[in-house]
């Protein structure tokens, strides 16, 4: 039988590790040229180089502007002047290759090269602009999205 206080030790232990995988990073800024913006969760911040890219965030380029992410399976995203990608799904296991990506290209431009999860689960990768949704078995191309 466990007693009262392993139960409260367990309890808080779960509880902590919760927020801390809903809030693990999907990616990382690599390149910031010009300006960009990050909305997370209502609030939007300027990206900066080495800055966290979250499940959910939404990267803003403004004119004359880009950005280079690098995701935790090494896929490299750039997403080119005026464009507005989402991160909509994001996970990835690092011993089994396994997780899914899910991304949205709202308006602009976004350049791609696959990392780990499309090469080992092809069919975990979907690029959403709207008009279609592309599964990936390439590893470089380009979308483009007319607007939101």
């Amino acid at each position: 039988m466990i007693k009262p206080g392993m139960m409260t030790c367990l309890l808080v232990a779960l509880c902590a590790a919760v927020p801390v995988q809903a809030e693990q990073r999907a990616g990382t800024f690599k390149v910031v040229n010009g300006t960009v913006h990050v909305e997370r969760a209502g609030v939007k911040e300027v990206a900066q180089i080495g800055g966290a890219v979250m499940q959910g965030d939404r990267v803003v380029t403004a004119p004359d502007s880009f950005a280079g992410i690098t995701l935790r399976d090494n896929t490299r995203l750039t997403a080119s002047p005026d464009s507005t990608l989402v991160i909509d799904a994001f996970s990835f296991d690092t011993t089994t290759h396994k997780g899914r990506l899910n991304a949205s290209l709202k308006k602009g431009r976004l350049a791609v090269i696959s990392g780990q999860l499309a090469k080992a689960n092809p069919e975990s990768v979907t690029y959403n602009t709207g008009t279609m949704t592309i599964g990936v078995r390439g590893t470089e191309f380009i979308l483009e999205a007319a607007g939101e």
